[in-house]
């Protein structure tokens, strides 16, 4: 099934059932007013969100909303975890050999992440604000998933049955203020400002085959001011999967229902399927011509992140965000 939150006056939004071709929606206030709350009772609600759903898709609702993606909030508009992976390993020993850093060989074998914040995410079609274009302001294209409750210590397999919907990620990144923040010791912070999902969150059964319950095989679609930036494999390369990734995060605390947990930036080994950040591409263009060509992004620049099904239908609808001016007035 596919859940999104519409926009209202209040922070946590209301969640709907939104239709397999994503031009319906119904809220379903008899099961719970927010995705936040159906999480929190995931076993009770679950079956009925899907009777919703099932019954919207053969059409025998009649009190239905027009779904507009342009008008909602990412699927939690606030959420009490969310934390980053980067699964892709080949992508973090790209972004180190440019700049003549050895990877350290536990990089392979232990997944890194960073905890980023949660409470004032985008949704999928605002805006991006931005301060100075002198920060560097980049989008990563990733995949997320959002969990129910998951016990300190938690083993893989049972990381991998505690995953109840997967949505998309735009991980908004300002790249000239990491280096200066990674060298204090103590992460990111100023570097990561809000990061935007997609219009719904969809149920890992949602996805057919191309989910094996751990890993999603799709590519991903990236475009940046209407052209193909790249369309990498999600499934492809992904060295730490979902449940090890959610594992890895529960390692000394528990989870609430909830949580996000991001793959970080989609890459594939084959580069001829583009890229999923200006980082990325830039540092082939520094190994391939000693300096990096393309610029990140600047006011007014638009990127569009997607996935389509076998049919080429969205399957989460998109993301689709400008770069503007940050306002303080507004």
């Amino acid at each position: 099934m596919k859940l999104a939150t519409l926009k209202n006056d209040t922070r946590d939004g209301q969640l709907v059932v939104v239709s397999k071709d994503l031009s319906k929606a119904i809220v379903v206030p008899d099961v719970a007013n927010t995705l936040q709350e159906a999480l929190d009772h995931w076993e009770d609600c679950k079956a009925k969100l899907q009777d919703y759903y099932d019954r919207l898709n053969s059409g025998k609702i009649d009190n239905t909303l027009s779904f507009t993606q342009q008008n909602i909030a990412p699927p939690l508009p606030r959420a009490y975890q969310w934390a980053d992976g980067s699964a892709y390993v080949n992508h973090v020993e790209l972004v180190r050999k440019a700049r003549g850093a050895e990877m350290p060989p536990a990089f392979w074998t232990d997944p890194l992440m960073y905890q980023g914040g949660s409470d004032t995410f985008l949704g999928p079609y605002d805006d991006i604000p931005l301060v100075n274009v002198e920060m560097g302001l980049d989008f990563e294209s990733e995949v997320a998933v959002i969990t129910k409750d998951i016990p300190m210590s938690a083993s893989a397999n049972m990381a991998a049955k505690s995953i109840c919907l997967v949505m998309l990620v735009n991980d908004v990144s300002l790249r000239n203020l990491i280096p200066s923040e990674l060298n204090k010791g103590f992460g990111f912070f100023q570097s990561k400002p809000s990061t935007a999902f997609s219009p719904v969150a969809v149920t890992p059964d949602e996805l057919g085959t191309a989910w094996d319950g751990n890993k999603l095989h799709l590519p991903l679609i990236t475009h940046l001011n209407e052209i193909l930036f790249g369309s990498p494999n999600a499934g492809v390369d992904m060295t730490f999967d979902f449940p090890t990734l959610i594992a890895h995060a529960a390692k000394t605390r528990p989870l609430g229902a909830g949580t996000i947990i991001g793959s970080g930036t989609v890459s594939n080994i084959d580069r001829s399927k583009g890229s999923s950040c200006i980082a990325e591409k830039r540092m082939l263009e520094i190994l391939a011509t000693g300096k990096p060509i393309t610029p990140f992004m600047q006011f007014g620049d638009r990127v569009r992140i997607e996935m389509l099904d076998e049919n080429r239908q969205s399957i989460f609808g998109a993301i689709q965000q400008k770069v503007v001016a940050y306002d303080p007035t507004l």
